[in-house]
């Protein structure tokens, strides 16, 4: 079809789409796919994407098959293209979401000449009828949306998309553009080579999104931090990601019931609940949307402000595709993101039980965001080096990295100490035990191995084990260390790090940020370090109130309040028990039966220093409904042993035992002598039990074993009887 010889393309953009110019190289993208050749396309989020295959549909002779991977996706890209057609007939989507006289309805407009544009899942892509379907409708050709989705290299992999290839050959040949808007070299090469395009006329635009605002922050006092950002751009649309389902309702309910505008989406939900969210999101009945990844692919809501990761993703591509949804009208684009690296260790246990190849290649994924996380290049040099584009301003003026430099300093000594460390221990630990032995902690495990008579123990002493994990970490980009995921994650020294030993070179390392200390006027953060929020004089008084308190109840103090909320009540300043029960360790049971005295105490304090309480420090949280704590309770009450609540809950025991105590430090009482009578006899449970009632001065639990001794008793033994001492005198 030669039409668009004779009309200008310019000419249908304004009359089908209202616009007087194409974007970027849109227009080429166009004219490539009407002379019917292969196509890939790598163009950012709000590039225009979607008008690379739209323009060409309605133009050409026959129907369009664009397969795309969300349900929310096409309905939304459906409605925007009836919106400029008098005939809703011009696009439809194909999917399992339609009934079958809806689907009836859709292929009737198809063969009947309606229909330029069809919108598929893969999956509907591979049902023999939909399969026989096609074979009779002209196609004009084949566009795949998100096409990163093809390569396992991807940030979201799907297998189906890996047989779209093959539903084409079955389906009948026809011109093939694929569109993604993040693939890097490897990514790319994938797509074409699944798609049987390797001869592709291949369109890049830059990566670059001037307009959008990068920065990585510490995972500290998070949920306070995001809602005080939102909080000073109100009015203003935003996305928070959060990994988990469970998250994302929890950060949902908290966020709303301090006065923001918010609801969850993720797939958990039920569809017709997750698509009102969207819409009412589309339509600013709310500021605020937490999801999950699956939100936002092709959500053409150009005003979005700002995009919060409250967990760091998977990957850059994701981390790339989530932000870009910032901004898309050119305008301010705020991209925060919390990063502790507790995260990444969670995501590389969930890879455990996975292939080895597919572990190969998330680790690698990982191994790429954690890089961009903690290095002090500037953000942008680095997001676009991963794409293959090459950005060289000294200073992007864009970036928290740029903005406020990272303290740098020369690394030669610190890593030779790291790599002897791991060869002293015989290549058999993981990173946070080679950090204790530098800094010359006495833990129980470097007890447990004798390591604190190695000649390397303390010798880095001046520095703490935060500090040495990092200093491991930044070796590791270097790859002079490498962590064996599925061995456990014991560090190795590579080849490279022995050619380093043999001959130490110049090796410039950066000293992270553990607190946002570094005065961006656009956020609000946390001044240096903990110690320096906490107001001391209010924690000696504090301090003192305990004493008095556990004397008038005949306990030990620990019981009333653990240290750490103290801590947190000498931040916070909580007038009055609504707010005690926000401080870490304090539930409502404990704050109704202890925490009276206290919030007066603080009320008056405040009063007589003319306190000026921050907005950040009064957060409500959400009353701890967590489904975790509760079945846990239920499962103790059904007198369910603990190694079985554990395998349920795809925990260890430790962890089990943390949960536990969380409950009862809490206030809430649980009764686990059913348990303790069968791994722990009377006399010993009895020396425990005396030595919390009259003889311990803290909760520790490293001082009751030095107490009573190691070789009578485990660490899980004296947990136990502190959950049960707390709960019986405590709670």
């Amino acid at each position: 079809m030669n039409v668009e010889a004779k009309i200008p393309l310019t000419e249908y953009l304004r009359n089908y789409f209202g616009f007087t110019s194409f974007k970027g190289n849109q227009e080429e993208v166009i004219k490539n796919v009407l002379s019917r050749n292969h196509t890939f396309v790598l163009m950012p989020t709000g590039g225009g994407k979607s008008l690379c295959y739209q323009l060409p549909a309605i133009i050409m002779e026959g129907t369009a098959i664009i397969i795309s991977p969300l349900i929310a996706l096409m309905k939304n890209q459906v409605d925007a293209i009836r919106a400029f057609s008098e005939d809703d007939g011009v696009a439809h989507f194909l999917n399992s979401s339609l009934s079958k006289s809806a689907i009836e309805k859709v292929k009737a407009d198809v063969v009947g000449g309606k229909t330029k544009m069809l919108y598929v899942a893969p999956e509907s892509l591979t049902k023999l009828d939909n399969i026989e379907f096609l074979k009779q409708v002209k196609i004009s050709f084949y566009a795949i949306d998100e096409a990163h989705c093809i390569s396992e290299w991807g940030h979201d992999f799907r297998p189906e998309y890996r047989r779209i290839r093959a539903m084409v050959n079955e389906i009948g040949e026809a011109p093939v553009i694929a569109l993604t808007a993040t693939a890097t070299p490897k990514v790319q090469h994938d797509i074409q080579k699944n798609l049987g395009i390797l001869d592709a006329d291949v369109f890049k635009s830059s990566f670059n999104r001037p307009n959008l605002y990068y920065e990585v922050r510490p995972k500290t006092n998070s949920v306070k931090q995001i809602i005080k950002f939102i909080k000073n751009n109100s009015g203003k649309s935003g996305i928070v990601y959060c990994l988990s389902r469970k998250k994302v309702e929890e950060m949902a309910e908290t966020l709303s019931i301090n006065g923001i505008k918010a609801l969850p989406y993720h797939a958990g939900m039920d569809s017709a609940t997750r698509t009102g969210n969207q819409d009412k999101f589309l339509m600013e009945e709310v500021d605020v949307i937490v999801a999950t990844i699956a939100f936002g692919m092709g959500i053409d809501k150009p005003d979005i402000r700002f995009v919060i990761h409250y967990d760091i993703p998977k990957s850059l591509e994701g981390y790339y595709q989530e932000t870009g949804r910032a901004g898309r009208d050119g305008g301010e684009g705020k991209c925060i993101t919390f990063y502790s690296y507790k995260d990444i260790q969670k995501l590389e246990k969930f890879m455990q039980n996975k292939h080895v190849a597919e572990q190969e290649v998330g680790r690698q994924l990982l191994f790429e965001t954690v890089s961009y996380a903690e290095s002090a290049v500037c953000r942008r040099k680095q997001l676009l080096h991963y794409f293959g584009e090459d950005y060289n301003e000294d200073n992007c003026e864009g970036c928290d990295n740029c903005l406020y430099p990272k303290t740098q300093f020369e690394g030669k000594d610190y890593v030779t100490l790291v790599l002897n460390t791991v060869l002293a221990v015989n290549e058999k630990f993981k990173a946070d035990h080679i950090a204790d032995i530098i800094a010359g902690n006495i833990t129980q495990s470097v007890q447990a191995y004798k390591h604190e008579e190695l000649p390397v123990f303390g010798e880095g002493g001046d520095n703490d084990e935060k500090f040495w994990n990092a200093v491991i970490r930044q070796a590791m980009f270097a790859k002079l260390l490498d962590k064996e995921i599925e061995n456990y994650g014991l560090l190795k020294v590579t080849e490279e790090g022995y050619r380093f030993l043999d001959n130490p070179r110049s090796i410039t390392l950066t000293q992270n940020h553990d607190y946002s200390e570094y005065g961006n006027e656009e956020m609000e953060k946390d001044s240096g370090s903990r110690t320096s929020t906490i107001d001391l004089e209010l924690l000696e008084i504090l301090k003192d109130l305990r004493k008095k308190v556990a004397k008038r109840n005949n306990l030990p103090p620990f019981v009333i309040f653990q240290e750490g909320s103290l801590e947190d009540m000498a931040m916070q300043y909580p007038v009055n028990l609504e707010e005690m029960q926000n401080i870490s360790g304090v539930g409502a049971g404990k704050a109704k039966k202890f925490g009276k005295d206290f919030a007066d105490l603080i009320k008056a304090y405040v009063e007589e220093k003319d306190i000026v309480r921050p907005q950040d420090m009064v957060v409500k949280s959400v009353v701890n409904k967590s489904g975790m704590k509760v079945s846990i309770i239920q499962a103790i009450d059904r007198k369910m042993m603990l190694e079985d609540i554990a395998s349920a809950k795809n925990l260890d025991i430790s962890e089990l035992l943390s949960e536990i105590e969380a409950i009862v430090n809490s206030g809430t009482k649980v009764n686990l002598d059913y348990y303790i009578d069968n791994v722990i006899d009377d006399e010993r449970q009895q020396e425990v039990y005396e030595y919390f009632r009259e003889e311990a001065e803290t909760e520790s639990v490293e001082e009751a074993l030095q107490e009573l001794g190691e070789e009578d008793y485990t660490e899980e033994d004296i947990r136990l009887m502190r959950i049960k001492f707390i709960s019986e005198v405590g709670n």
